[in-house]
C-alpha cells in the first residue's frame, strides 16, 4: 500500500490559527530593523548631521569659500554603462551666496568653463552633485571646484581626491589605479 503523508486541510488551518499573531509581530518587527538607517539618512539629509562624510571646510576659491563633503563614506556606485559615480554635497558661504551663479566639480583641472564638470544643484547651503569617477584615475588626483560669478567671473581650486574621499581612493587602488 501506498502511503502519503499529506497534511489534512485541518491541521494547516489549526497551524494557521495558531502561529498567526507570531507571524503578524515578525511582520512589525523586520521594518523595525531597518528604521536605524532610516533615521540616519534622514539627519543627514535634514543638514542635522552635517554635509557628509569627510567634511572639508572653507576651501578658498577666489574670493568665495565653500565647504566640501562626499555623501557617504563608501566606494563610487555603479550606475550601469554611465560608469561609477560619487555623491558630494557642498555649502557655499554666507557672504557670498548672492554673488554665485554657479558651482562645478570635476577631476582633473577644467580646460574651459564648458569643461568645467558636474555642476551643483540645490539650496545654496547644501548643494549636491553626482561627480563621474573613471576606473583608471590616478590615485594623486586632484578635485577641481570651479565657481562662477554673476559679474562672470571664474575661479578654481583643488583639493587632493585623497583627502575629500578616501573610499574612492581605496576604490581606485583596488581598481589597478595609477600611481
Amino acid at each position: 500500500m501506498n502511503q502519503t503523508h499529506a497534511v489534512p486541510p485541518r491541521s494547516l488551518k489549526s497551524w494557521w490559527l495558531k502561529w498567526r499573531f507570531h507571524l503578524n509581530i515578525l511582520l512589525i518587527l523586520i521594518p523595525l530593523g531597518f528604521m536605524p538607517k532610516y533615521f540616519a539618512d534622514a539627519k543627514l539629509f535634514r543638514g542635522d548631521a552635517g554635509l557628509g562624510a569627510n567634511p572639508i571646510s572653507a576651501i578658498a576659491v577666489g574670493p568665495y569659500s565653500l565647504d566640501l563633503a562626499e555623501l557617504r563614506d563608501e566606494a563610487p556606485r555603479a550606475d550601469g554603462p554611465a560608469g561609477h559615480f560619487k555623491l558630494f554635497n557642498a555649502a557655499l558661504c554666507k557672504a557670498c551666496v548672492n554673488d554665485v551663479k554657479a558651482v562645478y566639480l570635476r577631476i582633473g583641472k577644467p580646460r574651459s568653463l564648458r569643461a568645467a564638470g558636474t555642476i551643483f544643484f540645490g539650496a545654496p547651503y547644501r548643494m549636491i552633485t553626482n561627480l563621474p569617477i573613471p576606473p583608471r584615475t590616478r590615485t594623486d588626483a586632484q578635485i577641481w571646484i570651479t565657481i562662477e560669478g554673476w559679474d562672470g567671473s571664474m575661479h578654481q581650486a583643488s583639493v587632493p581626491l585623497a583627502k575629500a574621499s578616501p573610499a574612492t581612493l581605496a576604490w581606485l587602488e583596488k581598481q589597478g589605479g595609477k600611481p
